[in-house]
């Protein structure tokens, strides 16, 4: 991740023991964490307004939200006007989310994927660029 990146990350009590994980990896770069801080029960709705909101808002360039199938954080941040959530459950998908998409939300599915498939994911979703051109006129059709 680039210096000066500033990433908000979410998780519900199935992500929670993730994201952790994901926390310790993320050296260097401004994190502000939306919790949950247990795997007690939660809302993931609850954290998944707080990072789309703080990227929405831009007090994060970047989101990371995780929930057991990543469908419901995806589906309440992409509620957010300039947020876009791509859920990405192997590193292969990561690629088109940032190079075609400009995916600005990384949304990861905590109980489809092991800590070594999700380091992969996080990593390759913050080294790839948007390539712009014929995809940017795309993007620029999704926001209503």
């Amino acid at each position: 991740m680039k210096q000066g990146t500033r990433i908000a990350i979410g998780a519900d009590h199935a992500g929670f023991e993730l994201k952790e994980v994901l926390l310790e990896d993320i050296d260097g770069i401004e994190v502000k964490d939306f919790g949950t801080n247990s795997s007690e029960s939660a809302d993931y709705p609850d954290f998944a307004h707080l990072v789309a909101s703080a990227v929405e808002k831009g007090e994060a360039d970047f989101g990371i939200l995780l929930c057991g199938t990543a469908n419901g954080v995806a589906i309440t941040a992409n509620k957010h006007q300039g947020v876009r959530a791509a859920l990405c459950w192997k590193p292969e998908v990561a690629v088109p989310a940032r190079s075609h998409n400009n995916a600005n939300v990384l949304c990861i599915p905590a109980r489809h994927v092991s800590v070594e498939e999700a380091k992969e994911i996080v990593k390759i979703f913050f080294s790839t660029e948007f390539e712009g051109g014929r995809h940017a006129r795309r993007v620029d059709k999704i926001s209503c």
